[in-house]
């Protein structure tokens, strides 16, 4: 024990720089699989959370008003209904002329038992104090947050002339709100419902079903809508919709760096196996000298697995602590994911099972390298006398002749003349060039959404409307103004076929002036009956491209025939687009009630022309309309993921310091190697300065093969994982932009220079080492 302890201490006092940098990366990598489970927690856990403390309901249907609704309770797999609640749809200001949201009022005369909302601030409605001239009002807490508004603000609502006071805030675990694309819910008493001057069109019915078995949704949702009839349904949602919304971005994130996670895992893993590879042919004297004096080859291989399971342990424990201490401390959503992840009843055991699971896995890569160092013979055979003289291959002779320097030309050779060795180094220094490649595309996409927001899906960057403004005048003001154009649109929630659920259906554009839609598959839709679809509608109906799908709104059947396929970023993807013209024309085939057909276009989208400012445009309408035009951005996935860009960054830091593990690793190969060659290569003539030149181009050599196998493997998986991404979110494929030559030249570049840096003083050392030590080395 003594002799290990010993050779342990020797061994890292000679390779410390190495030791610290394993250490370091595989602190990283815990902090990269500990913060991706956070954020998958996350993700879920306050949807999860509100659902079961509100005792939450499964579905939530959306009638017209008078009907029956409440004949719902009676369906058999229908454990408890919320309501059913008289509803008016509104917009709400905190003051008038300000940015407006869409809210959907439910009358309550008490707290609902089931799908109970949870109140996070204020409190809930009292009969006796919000009933007065002063009414109160409850808003949910994704529409507080986009209106700014806290308990004790006066929101200004449409059709209600009197202001409402704010009491509480509450949590649900209902669809929450979006601007554009679902209304937020707020709670009143009944009377003030019935003071609303809202017509009849903006009223109707909600009632929640909590279901027995949630596995039942979508026959549930069949048989509500066979009951209550499909005219009489405007909308539907269940808790999927809400799960999958709640978990969004944060599953993105969360996605990232369990993929960077992993792969930086694998890449320490080939590193650590590599280092030790390369420790053992470089200390073949040392192990035989410690077999001589009795050492068994158990021994020698618990004595290497050891030492390297020790630096995992180390760097595991670092990385954990980290975690533990700073987590909490990181500014925006990562902070918070790990804040909550904390109070979890599995934070604890989550913890040990990851850190546990890192250290099995580089202990099980360097396995095999310890059980080699095992077979190591107590004395060590001449690689001169067995190994074959290697003579100069073809290439090698012609470069020669070609007056290349001959410090290319041996480098070169000593680079690749051992093919299978040379791969495994390569292949080891690829790993973290690849995934660095994968996290600039992540980057690079981003970039696309905000520079180029119309090649992905959002050619718009506002959108208009008024509920006071005619048609023409709306029109004239909209024309008038010459930094964009508008198209008109409107969109109505539609039943899909076999009635399991609602999607959007939007007509946007018209025949003469078609919208800019991004589409990636097929063409647009230009004739009568043609529409496009996003990603999510066609994994929904299991439809492709040219099929002709058939929906329901206000009962009322819809033929439509999809040419093509569009990045859809609203409503995850389940999105049908056609123009206003064909929408139009479907509504007036059927006999529809007129208050069904809208009079004019519900919002114009305004897409700007080049070098126009949104903010400035928003402000030009806004004063230009008196204040009776809202205008308000349209949101750009982009401005909720943040927090990726902070995160490639420390995954990119991570993985450069797995590389330099590895380099050093590469570097301490080249040069052990070369300075069995330095009597011959100092007898032919090579000065110290050529010698050191021989050993920095052949690490140079290396580097620069992996860095090209890596960023062209990592150019093909970037734009495989950001699509599969795409898809999986209901996008669509065609989102992923590859990282621009420039950035890619400029890694390799870094690579290169950075490979020849950290060889230029060892190889120097090396090259002015005497003879008679060179000499002295084991062949």
């Amino acid at each position: 024990m003594r002799a290990a302890a010993r050779w342990t201490r020797a061994h890292l006092r000679a390779h410390r720089p190495a030791a610290v940098l394993i250490v370091l990366a595989t602190a990283g990598i815990t902090i990269s699989l500990l913060l991706a489970t956070a954020l998958f927690a996350y993700a879920t856990d306050p949807w999860q959370r509100a659902f079961t403390q509100s005792s939450g309901a499964h579905v939530w249907i959306h009638t017209r008003a008078g009907t029956a609704a409440g004949s719902l309770a009676g369906l058999d797999e229908v454990r408890a209904t919320s309501g059913p609640f008289p509803t008016v749809r509104t917009t709400a200001s905190l003051q008038p002329g300000g940015a407006r949201a869409t809210l959907e009022l439910r009358g309550v005369a008490k707290r609902p038992a089931t799908a109970a909302p949870q109140i996070v601030a204020g409190r809930w409605l009292d009969a006796g104090t919000d009933a007065g001239a002063t009414k109160g009002i409850v808003l949910d807490s994704s529409v507080a947050r986009a209106m700014w508004a806290k308990p004790g603000d006066a929101l200004v609502l449409s059709g209600i002339a009197a202001r409402l006071r704010v009491v509480g805030v509450a949590d649900t675990a209902e669809v929450a709100f979006r601007a554009g694309e679902s209304p937020g819910v707020a709670w009143v008493l009944p009377g003030t419902l019935t003071a609303s001057d809202t017509g009849r069109d903006h009223r109707g019915r909600t009632i929640g079903l909590q279901l027995t078995d949630p596995a039942d949704t979508d026959y549930v949702v069949q048989r509500a809508v066979t009951r209550l009839g499909a005219d009489q349904i405007t909308d539907v949602s269940t808790w999927r919709q809400a799960k999958a919304e709640a978990e969004g971005d944060n599953q993105l994130l969360g996605r990232l760096l369990g993929l960077f996670g992993l792969g930086a895992l694998l890449a320490a893993a080939l590193a650590v196996g590599g280092a030790i590879s390369t420790r053992i042919r470089g200390h073949l004297r040392d192990i035989s000298i410690l077999k001589a004096i009795g050492f068994t080859p158990g021994q020698v291989v618990r004595m290497f697995l050891a030492l390297h399971l020790g630096f995992a342990l180390l760097g595991v424990a670092l990385g954990a602590l980290l975690t533990q201490a700073l987590g909490a401390l990181v500014p925006g959503r990562i902070g918070e994911a790990t804040a909550l992840w904390r109070q979890l009843p599995g934070h604890a055991w989550l913890t040990l099972v990851i850190s546990g699971g890192v250290v099995v896995f580089i202990g099980s890569a360097t396995c095999l390298a310890a059980w080699r160092a095992g077979r190591v013979p107590p004395v060590p055979v001449a690689r001169a006398a067995t190994s074959g003289g290697g003579r100069t291959s073809g290439i090698t002779r012609r470069a020669l002749g070609l007056r290349i320097p001959p410090a290319l030309v041996l480098g070169w050779r000593g680079a690749f003349h051992r093919p299978l060795r040379s791969s495994a180094a390569v292949a080891r220094l690829a790993v973290p060039l690849l995934l660095i490649t994968i996290a600039l595309g992540a980057w690079t996409t981003l970039d696309r959404f905000t520079s180029h927001p119309e090649n992905v899906g959002l050619p718009a960057a506002l959108t208009a409307r008024s509920d006071t403004l005619g048609a023409r005048e709306l029109g004239r003001l909209l024309t008038s103004q010459p930094r964009m154009t508008a198209y008109p649109g409107a969109e109505v929630q539609a039943l899909v076929p076999g009635q399991t659920g609602t999607i959007t259906l939007r007509g946007l554009g018209t025949d003469a002036k078609p919208y800019p839609f991004a589409v990636v598959e097929g063409r647009a839709a230009h004739g009568p009956d043609e529409a496009i679809a996003g990603q999510g509608l066609l994994d929904l109906l299991d439809a492709h491209v040219g099929d002709w799908v058939r929906m329901t709104v206000a009962g009322r059947p819809h033929v439509l025939h999809l040419v093509g396929r569009n990045i859809e970023t609203a409503d995850g993807g389940r999105v049908v687009s056609t123009t206003l013209d064909t929408l139009r024309d479907d509504d007036t085939a059927g006999a529809a009630p007129p208050a069904a057909q809208p009079p004019h276009p519900d919002f114009y989208n305004l897409v700007l022309h080049q070098g126009a400012d949104p903010g400035v445009v928003r402000d030009a309408l806004t004063k230009a309309s008196a204040g009776r035009l809202e205008v308000r951005e349209v949101p750009n996935p982009a401005d909720q993921l943040s927090a990726v860009r902070a995160v490639t960054i420390g995954l990119i830091a991570v993985l450069i310091l797995i590389g330099l593990a590895e380099l050093a690793t590469t570097v301490g190969a080249g040069v052990r190697d070369r300075s069995r060659d330095l009597l011959a290569l100092k007898a032919v003539g090579l000065t110290p300065r050529q010698i050191t030149a021989v050993i920095v181009s052949g690490t140079v050599f290396v580097t620069l093969a992996a860095a090209l196998a890596g960023t062209a493997a990592g150019l093909l998986a970037a734009e495989w994982f950001i699509d599969l991404q795409g898809r999986t979110s209901g996008w669509g494929a065609g989102i992923a932009r590859q990282p621009g030559p420039v950035t890619l030249l400029l890694v390799i570049a870094v690579a290169v220079t950075i490979a020849a840096t950290a060889s230029a003083l060892p190889a120097a050392r090396a090259a002015r080492r005497r003879l008679a030590d060179s000499a002295s080395d084991p062949l």
